[in-house]
């Protein structure tokens, strides 16, 4: 008996397992297709939402033309981004910073995929438990009928005709249930956007503007036609000339870095080279080129010494999402600004895998740091406002951690002002800061016992004058610095310097000096 039962119990164990299939899939289906999620992309709260079109559509609202470009994803994947507020002052000024953001896309297009992956794993999430919440209501229902009305029902079912004469009412209103709940559930409701703007509603840019000749992106992108489109030619033309200017000064200048690639010191195989970058203020131009450098030293960790925003705000995640992103597959430590002031930025460091100094000790790469955020904090022009603590308290504060660690190698603090007391205790080999957008140093700091201290102030990545650098071209000569380790010790100092008008220098190779008793003990092993 138990014989015959098992395939007749394996039958209904599949018809279960279909079931919840069928439903999880519709719902899941349904669910991504009708999803949409608030994140800030550029200088901008935007709106994602998942499509099949298989283009990444961006709505900049009324008065500027829809665009869009090709995503070459499978199953036609597509985006929808409905661009919303900005702190811009005006229009122009919207317009420059979301060209130059254009120019260098990496951080943002992550970001977006990231979004769109997230948006799928709930969909997922959302099929499964319908999936299961199905499999349940049925094997409940199957039970609660019990072998002998299952019975009664089979052989009705044999008979259908009889059982329609019964109940025609209450079949007919089954059988519309059925192809109506199955419906809700598998067919998606709701048209795309194509619907408003279809296919034959869309131009290529470059028929607007044909002589911007050849280019790999441009010439891939399209316009919405109408009214919004022929008002809002002016300012696409200028977020073009803005993009392009971008494009080729940043682009020159991370090639530019291969011409002088034989003047940057290369690392012995037991040495670790850092890319030390300072006071971006949200240039993410100059990143590519930070990891250009960073290439031909042989670089594996950043170091970055805040000032990555210029207010703080939420809307600059552009630019941690921008660093993070050249520097992906390398380890990352941060300390926070003054003008990186409130949680925003130390949150997103974090979310991108930044370890985010706190005044206590950190092992990154086989190197114990120690650092912390700058105390002040600063908005676009506002004047300083003193937190809880002053430079000077805080430099006390990491002095002690430091000294009563005696094995820390490099301390790294947005201002010089935080460490000049670290410095002189020689409890650490190297203080690297940044602030002032200017190089100060290397300059060696004599401690007690013989110990020696190197302090250097790197200039800003960024190449900033005031609080933002974010523009088509440096404002001012910008730079990145190569920091060598050997056992976890500092030993070197090379600094890259970046002109305004797109030249390279190489400064030369500084070895740090050491302490008087590690070259006694090495004049001894000799």
């Amino acid at each position: 008996m138990a014989r015959m039962l098992r395939p007749a119990a394996l039958l209904r164990a599949g018809v279960l397992l279909l079931v919840g299939l069928v439903v999880a899939v519709g719902a899941a289906s349904w669910s991504f297709e009708h999803a949409s999620r608030t994140v800030v992309i550029g200088a901008h709260t935007t709106t994602v939402e998942p499509t099949f079109d298989g283009h990444a559509t961006l709505d900049f609202g009324p008065l500027l033309p829809q665009m869009r470009i090709p995503t070459d994803q499978p199953a036609g994947l597509g985006v929808q981004i409905r661009v919303g507020d900005t702190d811009a002052d005006d229009v122009n000024q919207l317009v420059v910073r979301d060209a130059v953001i254009a120019s260098q896309p990496s951080g943002e297009i992550e970001r977006v995929t990231a979004t769109v992956k997230d948006m799928a794993r709930s969909a997922a999430l959302v099929g499964v438990g319908w999936g299961l919440l199905a499999m349940l209501v049925l094997a409940l229902g199957w039970s609660a009928l019990g072998a002998d009305r299952r019975r009664l029902l089979g052989g009705r079912a044999r008979h259908p005709v009889a059982l329609v004469r019964r109940r025609p009412i209450a079949v007919a209103a089954g059988a519309v249930a059925l192809v109506v709940g199955v419906g809700l559930v598998a067919v998606p409701v709701g048209q795309d956007d194509e619907s408003v703007v279809g296919a034959e509603g869309w131009r290529p840019l470059l028929s607007y503007y044909p002589e911007l000749g050849d280019d790999p992106v441009l010439d891939r992108v399209e316009l919405a036609r109408g009214s919004a489109t022929r008002a809002g030619l002016a300012i696409v033309d200028s977020a073009i000339s803005t993009y392009q200017t971008s494009v080729k000064f940043y682009g020159d200048l991370a090639d530019s870095v291969d011409d002088v690639a034989d003047q940057v010191r290369r690392p012995a195989d037991d040495e670790t080279v850092a890319v030390f970058v300072t006071d971006r203020h949200d240039n993410i131009g100059m990143d590519p080129v930070a990891a250009a450098i960073g290439r031909v030293g042989g670089a594996d960790l950043l170091i970055d010494a805040g000032d990555d925003t210029s207010s703080g705000g939420s809307w600059e995640r552009f630019s941690i999402n921008s660093l993070a992103r050249e520097f992906a597959d390398q380890d990352k430590v941060s300390v926070v600004g003054n003008h990186d002031t409130g949680p925003a930025v130390p949150r997103m460091l974090a979310d991108e895998g930044f370890t985010v100094l706190d005044g206590e000790r950190a092992d990154v790469a086989g190197i114990a740091f120690i650092g912390d955020a700058d105390p002040r904090s600063s908005g676009f022009t506002a004047e300083y406002v003193q937190g809880e603590e002053t430079l000077a308290e805080q430099d006390e504060r990491l002095t002690e951690v430091a000294c009563a660690d005696d094995d820390i190698s490099t301390a790294v603090v947005h201002s010089s002002g935080s460490a000049k007391a670290l410095a002189a205790s020689g409890c650490v080999d190297l203080v690297l800061s940044g602030h002032l957008h200017r190089q100060v140093g290397p300059t060696t700091v004599d401690g007690p016992d013989g110990a020696v201290t190197t302090t250097f102030t790197g200039a800003s990545t960024g190449g900033a004058v005031y609080a933002f650098a974010l523009g088509s071209k440096l404002r001012r000569p910008a730079q990145v610095t190569l920091v060598t380790f050997a056992d976890g010790r500092p030993v070197g100092l090379q600094p890259v310097d970046l002109e305004t008008g797109g030249q390279v220098e190489v400064q030369d190779y500084y070895p740090l000096p050491r302490a008087a008793s590690e070259e006694s003990a090495e004049a001894a092993a000799r």
